[in-house]
């Protein structure tokens, strides 16, 4: 992906990759691709799993080509040469996701995308765009990672290895992600770690309304409700680094901690990071680095 195609951070606006699978048109954040290639020369993996395509080598690098059509229609993709694929890292692993077509690059605002409906329980979607062309629908692309290779969940896995102290309890973490997946996985391993008392919520404009409920209710005295906010920064009305400034360029919210905590961390991003005022960043799914950073923060 060309560096061009960034927005500042901050704005309260992205641009997305819009691509069609079985004639639906669904959209990934620019930033969670790496690259889109044409997909040639797959072959069976050993995986029995028909959520795997097969695997096939990029620039003399093997990697797992997940089938999107199967995932969402139940539909096994027949590759041919006019299939393409998105090249994605997550849990710092590169994968491809096969799909039909790309329609393009398109830029939308973080508050023009809709939570999707409650009754739609699993649903693989983490926000609804209405466009001209009909409902564009933004998937859920670390549930589906996470689905696919339960085995070797890394929250699960880290979760087994934290040291629970008791002085953790006392403290008050709020939590951002849009993910229900994300979420759960992440509030199970911080209470294995002590931190009982979490507040979860599923967008960044969520947690922005109960921060400024508290500054009005409390002023300076708010933070005796809460210690610090872990945030993801994909969210659907407000995404994490435009909340991270706005309580950095409060006089009264500023002194909250915050951590970035989402798989969009990379050495080329991170400065985004830094640009908002954040006190921490940490990829996921770096568990261990993740308690390390609230204990460091709330304990200070």
């Amino acid at each position: 992906m060309k560096e061009s195609v960034l927005l500042d951070v901050g704005t309260g606006e992205l641009e997305v990759i819009v691509f069609l699978v079985n004639n639906n048109r669904y959209c990934i954040n620019v930033l969670k691709a790496r690259e889109i290639i044409q997909l040639n020369d797959v072959r069976p993996s050993t995986d029995s799993s028909q959520n795997i395509l097969g695997i096939t080598n990029v620039r003399d690098k093997v990697m797992t080509v997940i089938d999107l059509s199967y995932i969402l229609d139940k539909k096994p993709t027949e590759v041919t040469n006019k299939k393409m694929a998105l090249v994605c890292e997550f849990n710092r692993k590169q994968v491809m996701f096969a799909v039909d077509s790309i329609e393009g690059i398109r830029r939308v605002k973080w508050s023009d995308i809709t939570k999707p409906d409650q009754l739609l329980r699993g649903s693989l979607s983490v926000g609804n765009i209405l466009t001209e062309e009909g409902i564009l629908l933004m998937l859920d692309f670390e549930k589906i990672i996470t689905d696919i290779s339960k085995e070797e969940n890394p929250y699960i896995r880290g979760q087994k290895e934290i040291v629970k102290k008791s002085e953790r309890a006392s403290k008050k973490i709020y939590m951002a992600d849009d993910s229900k997946t994300i979420r759960t996985l992440l509030q199970s391993v911080l209470e294995s770690a002590g931190y009982t008392n979490i507040h979860s919520f599923d967008n960044g404009q969520e947690v922005l309304d109960a921060l400024s409920k508290l500054k009005q209710e409390q002023g300076a005295g708010f933070k005796k409700e809460v210690d610090l906010l872990i945030t993801d920064i994909e969210m659907p009305i407000l995404d994490g680094h435009t909340v991270t400034r706005r309580i950095k360029e409060d006089n009264i919210l500023c002194e909250l901690p915050v951590i970035i905590f989402s798989s969009l961390i990379s050495d080329e991003l991170y400065h985004k990071g830094e640009a908002v005022g954040a006190d921490a960043q940490i990829s996921k799914p770096s568990i261990h680095e993740l308690v390390d950073a609230v204990d460091r923060l709330v304990f200070k």
